[in-house]
């Protein structure tokens, strides 16, 4: 995945150290056949409509040369009986504009886009900026 999105890998030891803290409300999905091949990352989140709990798909990913296999909708099935088995509400998530093929994966899997959303992001200076700031 980080090869994917062009970022360094950081040391095993400090992927096995978040991964020993990770925060409740936190779950990994892992795709094996044999090695990692795919992963799903899901937070809890709320309120949501009619204030339910809910969801959030932070990634799922899956290594380019087994894509097509199904083990995209396999995660995603897999989140669905997770989430419905526990009382959550919804999955919500994000998806690159420009990726058509992303997109129409996720329609096809009975998703609705949510024209009327707009996803932000604050990182890196002006996460730094905001905090500071004493108003």
């Amino acid at each position: 995945m980080q090869a994917h999105y062009r970022v360094s890998c950081p040391p095993s030891t400090e992927i096995l150290a978040d991964l020993r803290a990770l925060p409740a409300g936190v779950v990994l999905l892992v795709a094996r056949a044999p090695g990692v091949v795919g992963a799903a990352a899901l937070a809890a989140v709320w309120p949501g409509p009619g204030l339910r709990r809910g969801l959030f798909l932070k990634d799922l990913f899956v290594t380019a040369s087994r894509r097509g296999e199904g083990i995209g909708a396999a995660l995603m099935r897999t989140a669905a009986r997770f989430a419905v088995d526990g009382g959550w509400g919804r999955i919500d998530w994000t998806a690159a504009r420009d990726n058509a093929p992303l997109r129409a994966f996720y329609r096809g899997l009975g998703a609705a886009e949510q024209r009327e959303k707009v996803f932000f992001r604050l990182g890196g200076d002006a996460l730094r900026a905001l905090a500071a700031d004493p108003s």
